[in-house]
């Protein structure tokens, strides 16, 4: 859950819409499960429409962006705070969604920001 906060935050800060990563688990006895799953996340995409030019982006405006995303996540600093923010979870031993967003948001508040990087997005 530490890296679906991660990862939905960069995608935020880089002005992409949340909605665009999905992280659901089904085993393989739960065919009809997975199904839906990836049908609603397939529908769910489609009323999103086209990666960037929903959100407003150029094509080469997304792709600086996604670029400072991954510049962001290849730095020593956001993968220390990672690390910190997973042993303070694990040292509480609360592992409810909401409990692992508000650790994570609080170990990772300084170290989750392209603003360096990217522009802020358009409101």
């Amino acid at each position: 859950m530490g890296a679906s906060f991660l990862i939905k935050k960069i995608l935020v800060e880089i002005g992409l819409q949340p909605e665009r990563f999905g992280l659901q688990w089904a085993s393989a006895a739960e065919a009809p499960y997975f199904v839906r799953l990836i049908t609603e996340f397939t529908t769910e995409m489609k009323e999103l429409g086209p990666i960037g030019i929903s959100e407003g982006l150029s094509p080469e405006e997304l792709q600086k962006r996604l670029q400072a995303a991954l510049k962001l996540v290849e730095g020593r600093k956001l993968r220390m705070s990672f690390g910190n923010a997973t042993k303070a979870m694990r040292k509480d031993g609360i592992f409810t969604k909401e409990h692992i967003d508000e650790v994570f948001a609080a170990k990772m508040e300084k170290s989750i920001s392209t603003s360096d990087l990217v522009p802020s997005p358009a409101s």
